[in-house]
């Protein structure tokens, strides 16, 4: 095939011959399905926008070649993004995270050390074809402040390319204080989703209704890491569902990680799954950091996955996303903010195969939802955002490589983006940096 993105036309185009997921937008005499999922038919863009082919566009035939939409992901955090080298986990445990992660706050997060590390996430999110990102920023001392100007700054700076949005990360045991106070309205000030790690803790019911009445009373969405362990007593979960609920809460509320439902019991997690899809609860899975992270311990092959039911959740009509989580710091050591390897590792992972069905929306339009954005669909209308995938015709091909020969398109047009290279973090992560 000759390369699309050198052959891309000037003014209208349809793109013929190409691989859709089932039920998206494409067109034909006859389109063909796939037994996984997909149809082969033609999108035609027009003016920056996905629009039903109607014979003026100049045609390129992409040889039965996957079309996705652009990616949204809805769970990162670019504030610790590839602290590795300089602060690797010294054993890979969740404890050992947050320790080596607390030190390198401490000696290094100034606010050009965090904007520097966010940039070069951001490059990389928008080379691999992603649009919109949520990042959780850690807010629990003074230091948030940089780490919020840090943000501010980045999201101005990629407006129109990424759009971005920030969650506070916090803990509840601090929510009836004055200081959580500051916290909700540094949030609302910066246009955020107020956000918590939720574990077991005394009076949950309380600390939940505080924080329910801190986010509704600024108008902000709600945003939680629930239950990130395999611990059989966790389960906040049903706690956060029962709380949105009980205080009527308006806002969105998208909960991360869940781990440990998959080790419940089976009629406690049934009950919990039927309590988040009354809640109306989104739920966003990241297996890459879960699989990294959960059950490890020396000498000894972990034995459990650590990654939510997503199949059992689906059923009940649950939103279902799932998102990159860290890349290259303390809590995971590897990852690029590529949807398409969280798209490629999950799909093995969790099992979102047999028949493929509509899972591929998981990485695009359900997170968008999630976020209360439009977008990550190629409906007629929808704004010409896609990942085009010229070397994959079909799901096992599209998840058998890396596929560094993406055009990603962006406003109808292939960007032509590459990844930064890493050997431009090597200064910001040597250089002597006085503490924050």
């Amino acid at each position: 095939m000759t390369d699309p993105a050198a052959a891309w036309p000037d003014g209208p185009v349809r793109l013929d011959n190409v691989l859709v997921p089932s039920g998206g937008t494409a067109s034909g005499p006859t389109p063909l399905g796939d037994a996984d999922g997909f149809e082969r038919g033609s999108l035609a863009i027009r003016d920056g926008l996905f629009a039903e082919p109607r014979g003026d566009e100049t045609v390129l035939d992409l040889g039965g070649a996957v079309l996705l939409p652009a990616f949204v992901d809805c769970h990162t955090h670019l504030d610790k993004g590839h602290i590795w080298p300089r602060c690797p986990n010294p054993d890979g445990t969740f404890v050992g995270a947050l320790e080596a992660v607390r030190a390198d706050r401490t000696a290094h997060w100034a606010q050009a050390d965090v904007a520097g590390r966010m940039g070069f996430s951001l490059e990389a999110a928008y080379a691999h074809g992603t649009t919109a990102i949520r990042t959780h920023l850690d807010s629990g001392d003074h230091r948030m402040e940089t780490s919020w100007a840090a943000f501010a700054e980045a999201r101005d700076a990629w407006a129109g390319r990424i759009t971005l949005q920030a969650a506070a990360l916090t803990t509840l045991e601090d929510v009836h204080s004055d200081a959580f106070e500051r916290i909700a309205d540094l949030v609302a000030a910066h246009g955020g989703v107020l956000g918590a790690v939720t574990y077991p803790l005394p009076e949950m019911a309380a600390r939940l209704d505080r924080f329910f009445q801190l986010a509704a009373e600024r108008g902000l969405d709600a945003d939680f890491h629930a239950d990130e362990s395999l611990n059989p007593e966790s389960n906040t979960l049903l706690e956060i569902a029962e709380a949105r609920r009980r205080n009527r809460f308006e806002g969105r509320v998208l909960c991360g990680h869940c781990c440990s439902l998959s080790i419940l019991p089976e009629d406690e997690a049934d009950r919990t799954m039927d309590t988040v899809a009354e809640a109306g609860l989104d739920i966003v899975s990241l297996p890459l950091c879960n699989m990294y992270l959960q059950d490890r311990h020396a000498g000894r092959t972990p034995r459990f996955r650590g990654v939510t039911l997503v199949h059992e959740l689906k059923a009940r009509g649950v939103n279902v996303s799932f998102a990159s989580d860290n890349t290259r710091d303390p809590f995971y050591a590897y990852g690029d903010l590529d949807m398409a390897e969280v798209m490629r590792e999950a799909s093995r992972i969790a099992h979102l195969d047999h028949p493929v069905a509509d899972w591929p929306a998981s990485f695009a339009a359900n997170p968008a939802r999630a976020l209360g954005l439009e977008g990550g669909t190629l409906a007629p209308g929808a704004p010409a955002d896609a990942v085009l995938f010229p070397g994959a015709r079909g799901w096992t091909e599209l998840n058998a490589r890396p596929h560094t020969d993406r055009v990603v398109i962006r406003d109808g047009r292939p960007i032509g983006a590459a990844p930064p290279s890493y050997a431009r973090l090597d200064a910001a992560l040597t250089a002597d940096t006085e503490t924050p």
